[in-house]
């Protein structure tokens, strides 16, 4: 379940934010995550839920953003966003599609005392 390790990195860079601002706790974590990610967010929750006690982030209630996939027409142009894994132009129906968002996690924000 790599999402433990996923976890271990996200609270590493809070722990490194918060330094940098003179933080002493970490109130609300926001992230987006892309469908085409490879992240369970259910499971991403219960990992953070347990590994943040002890932490900058111990009583950091953790907002997860789901990103569609945003994809690239190759043959007519077209740019669309998909909730689901789906491979082709929802206007000409080309294979031919460039995954432009959605392969992702980020950080986006954090809200520090």
């Amino acid at each position: 379940m790599h999402e433990y390790s996923v976890v271990q990195a996200l609270l590493n860079q809070c722990e490194e934010h918060a330094e940098e601002n003179s933080a002493t706790k970490v109130i609300k974590v926001i992230c987006k995550i892309g469908v085409m990610s490879g992240i369970e967010t259910h499971l991403l929750q219960v990992a953070f839920d347990t590994f943040k006690e002890g932490t900058v982030c111990a009583e950091a209630e953790l907002v997860l953003n789901k990103q569609k996939l945003k994809l690239e027409c190759k043959e007519c142009g077209n740019v669309f966003e998909v909730d689901e894994v789906r491979y082709f132009c929802d206007n000409c129906e080309s294979l031919r599609v460039k995954v432009l968002n959605g392969e992702d996690m980020y950080l986006m924000s954090l809200e520090m005392n």
